[in-house]
């Protein structure tokens, strides 16, 4: 059991939390969820320790073990990958340290046998000797192939220490696990392992993530927090979801029915107030209505952008042909004679393991990088507007953001682009902001902006989601639901994939599945499963 006794934190005049109390119990997953700022991270910091509140107390359990997702993915360059996850149980790798320099002594002396018998007890009680199985297992869960168990984590890519840094924090059935965005980087096939683990994990968990359907699958509880308040929702993201519109359906039903009694007794105090007959009773009235309150109606802190990508033309029939495409990217061949034609109604979503092949496609088809071999043909109804991965060199410039989205408008004047910024959350002197500063979230609004101003209706867009809260990516979500135009792309949302795609292309190093399908269907088909099984 972790729980928070009557935090506060302030920074200067201003508080993140007020006076919060709440209890996590064993057994049980809760997702905090917010908008950004609300303080979900900062949360998770002051239960792991590592932030001190202003005021209150964290209590755990005593003996109980607590582990964190660590975000510095530099912190343990200098340990092996399989020493680095087997340090999330911090104890056993100490033993494990201590039991090898004994036994490496020359000199092993009495009280080094006792000493040694000690921590041998003590290994064996913690499972110290299936500790390398087990935290290979985790590797190989998340996709971290053995042979890179024994590199030394510097050598390893930052998308796969992401993943040992996760196996770190899994490692060893801690108590209380605190984990934040935990699916970030993940491939797909990894977030599904770590839902089914954490399924099945048998104690506590609290976690931060924007992925909705994630939340869904291993929440048993959510935490909202708004207002600098927590409040406590049995159930997963959908059930809070719902019982916050019921929440406020219903206060605004009581306030009307309020309103109603109100102006009845307000019409009856004016009409017998100066009538002696009727003067107690009018008196009697008026102090029921002193006594009725309106429920105070908070509008969320959430705040939606207004993702609507409207084309400026209809889209034809030929809309693109792709014929033989080959790309070789530092020796390696990422692209492998890729040959499919798209339709005018459809949205595809390119999934996989193998993002890079996605990525380098996208590219080819936005005109920013030449294919090795092969061709590709858009329909001449057609136009493009592309959604980058990396978007570092686009937003290589000092412009304010109006200045950069100009060129892009349909219309060149501030005004009319600080009213469409406005629309994004962008409000007052924010459209003066240089590009080159503005944060992950921040680059990716401007960028879906100018999509909308160039009113295309083919979009290309790799991993739109990324660095988005959740109620921006449920604006870009129901924004490409209803586009009417052509949409290929990729995410690592799960619910995303299901709700746009009617069609699922997964490229990988050995060849090529096309199927007319929603995600889910494409997930849980047998044949799929052995398709996919053969190429890999």
């Amino acid at each position: 059991m972790i729980q928070a006794s009557n935090i506060t934190l302030r920074f200067g005049k201003k508080a993140l939390f007020e006076e919060v109390n709440i209890k996590f119990t064993e057994g049980n997953c809760y997702g905090i969820i917010g908008a950004n700022g609300a303080g979900k991270s900062t949360f998770l910091k002051i239960l792991s320790g590592e932030l001190e509140p202003t005021k209150g107390d964290i209590i755990i359990t005593p003996g109980q073990r607590l582990s964190v997702l660590e975000q510095d993915h530099f912190k343990y360059d200098e340990f092996m990958v399989l020493d680095t996850v087997i340090m999330g149980n911090q104890r056993l790798y100490e033993i494990m340290k201590e039991k090898d320099a004994i036994y490496a002594k020359e000199d092993f002396t009495e009280e080094d046998g006792i000493r040694a018998s000690e921590l041998e007890a003590d290994f064996a009680t913690m499972n110290g000797w299936e500790a390398e199985s087990d935290a290979a297992t985790l590797l190989n869960g998340l996709n971290i192939d053995t042979d890179l168990h024994y590199k030394m984590m510097s050598e390893l890519s930052g998308s796969e220490k992401v993943k040992v840094l996760l196996a770190r924090a899994l490692f060893g059935n801690p108590d209380i696990l605190l984990l934040d965005e935990p699916t970030n980087h993940l491939d797909l096939d990894a977030i599904r392992w770590l839902e089914e683990f954490l399924i099945n994990f048998e104690n506590t968990i609290i976690v931060v993530s924007h992925d909705r359907y994630f939340l869904n699958k291993v929440c048993t509880h959510t935490v909202d927090i708004d207002y600098a308040k927590m409040q406590l929702y049995a159930g997963n993201y959908d059930f809070w979801y719902e019982s916050s519109q019921l929440m406020i359906k219903q206060m605004k039903e009581a306030n009307k029915k309020k309103e109603e009694k109100i102006k009845e007794l307000q019409e009856f105090i004016q009409r017998f107030s100066a009538n002696a007959s009727k003067s107690k009773q009018a008196t009697s009235r008026k102090r029921a209505l002193e006594k009725i309150e309106l429920d105070t109606l908070r509008p969320s802190s959430r705040k939606y952008p207004y993702v609507d990508f409207k084309p400026n033309r209809e889209i034809g029939n030929e809309v693109l042909t792709v014929t033989n495409l080959s790309k070789t990217i530092d020796g390696e061949k990422v692209l492998d004679n890729v040959s499919f034609t798209v339709g005018h109604d459809d949205k595809i979503a390119f999934v996989g393991s193998y993002g890079i092949a996605a990525t380098t496609l996208f590219q080819i088809l936005a005109g920013e990088m030449e294919p090795d071999e092969g061709d590709y043909k858009w329909g001449i109804t057609t136009s493009q507007a592309y959604f980058p991965k990396d978007n570092t060199k686009d937003f290589d410039s000092s412009d304010t953001i109006v200045d950069w989205l100009m060129p892009f408008s349909p219309e060149k004047d501030a005004t009319y682009v600080r009213g469409f910024l406005g629309r994004m959350l962008f409000s007052g002197d924010d459209g003066l902001k240089k590009v080159n500063v503005l944060s992950g979230g921040e680059k990716v609004r401007v960028m879906l902006s100018k999509m909308m101003m160039l009113g295309a209706n083919a979009l290309i867009m790799d991993e739109p989601t990324n660095h988005l809260d959740m109620e921006s990516i449920t604006s870009v979500n129901n924004g490409l639901i209803k586009f009417p135009g052509v949409v290929l792309f990729t995410s690592q949302d799960h619910q995303f994939i299901q709700t746009i795609a009617n069609r699922i292309i997964e490229l990988t190093p050995n060849g090529m599945i096309d199927k007319v399908t929603t995600y889910d269907e494409y997930l849980d088909s047998d044949e799929m499963a052995r398709k996919r099984q053969a190429l890999s």
